[in-house]
């Protein structure tokens, strides 16, 4: 596995694809929003469903590989 950080990638596409998952998400919150609808998110390998009228949404992306796509 590469622990190089993806800002340092050589292919734009992917250098600038976590800004793109941070809009995505924002958008999903946003609409989510409009329409009453929950999030589905998976935090620390717990799959859960956020009021985005009433909880705070998470801004980072997960890390750690969780628990359910781990290899075995």
């Amino acid at each position: 596995m590469n622990n190089r950080p993806i800002e340092t990638a050589r292919d734009p596409d992917l250098r600038l694809s976590y800004q793109a998952l941070l809009r995505a998400a924002k958008r999903a919150r946003e609409v989510a929003l409009q329409t009453g609808t929950l999030i589905v998110i998976s935090r620390n390998g717990v799959v859960e469903q956020l009021d985005p009228a009433t909880e705070a949404m998470p801004l980072s992306v997960q890390a750690a590989v969780p628990p359910y796509l781990a290899k075995r």
